[in-house]
């Protein structure tokens, strides 16, 4: 989605914490946010801090990203859960059940593979509705199993597959 901004995130922590502060609308927030104190954040905003730590820095960033242009990205899910869908890659263990006499055994796989708006759409949903990773996973799961091992239907009607192990999940809308 971000390939989709029109504008760069602020670089400095103090324009970061600025914007933070901004969209949530008090320093309170953003220190619960970030999980610091708001003092913290207000040596932050008048720039008396300048250089976060590592972790913090990588907070800070992961916040300013889900904040950062809402228009944008709110368009960019209706597009990919209304007409587009969006490509997932993965390495992932992938297990399934299926017919006696075929290989059912689990093993990595690295599967890049395209999703309808309608897999979109559900997990957006799920994801504006709180869901948690795993119940994400499991509809991501879902749609890979349609889409990739049944061919949307096409193949493999009884099939059950199962997604565990998964070190990263990429999502180009």
């Amino acid at each position: 989605m971000e390939q989709a901004f029109t504008r760069p995130i602020p670089k400095s922590a103090q324009a970061q914490m600025k914007y933070l502060v901004g969209q949530l609308k008090t320093t309170k927030a953003a220190a619960q946010a970030l999980g610091v104190s708001q003092r913290t954040v207000e040596r932050y905003v008048a720039g008396k801090l300048k250089w976060p730590r590592k972790d913090l820095a990588g907070r800070i960033e992961q916040e300013v990203r889900k904040c950062w242009q809402p228009q944008i990205r709110a368009k960019e899910k209706k597009k990919a859960a209304s007409t587009d869908g969006f490509v997932v890659s993965t390495p992932a263990r992938f297990g399934f059940t299926a017919a006696p006499g075929t290989t059912d055994d689990a093993r990595v796989r690295h599967i890049t593979q395209a999703l309808s708006p309608s897999w979109a759409e559900r997990l957006f949903e799920a994801c504006d509705q709180g869901a948690t990773e795993q119940a994400l996973l499991e509809i991501a799961a879902q749609g890979l199993g349609e889409m990739y091992f049944r061919d949307n239907g096409r193949r493999a009607h009884d099939l059950l597959v199962e997604f565990t192990d998964v070190e990263t999940i990429e999502v180009d809308l």
